[in-house]
């Protein structure tokens, strides 16, 4: 799993990098998306280990 939040953490900085860098309102959203999807990503993670420990405990 962690592998899979290193991964959004890199995909969260690489959007925010491409929508500092457009030059366009289609690719500054694209850069803003993929930000958004990186950092809804990560929290799912968490929320799915946490789930995971929850339901080991009982």
């Amino acid at each position: 799993m962690i592998y899979f939040l290193v991964f959004s953490a890199i995909l969260s900085v690489l959007g925010l990098a491409t929508a500092a860098a457009a030059h366009d309102l289609a690719l500054a959203i694209f850069g803003y998306g993929l930000f958004g999807f990186g950092v809804v990503f990560a929290l799912f993670l968490v929320k799915r280990h946490f789930d995971a420990i929850d339901a080991a405990r009982h």
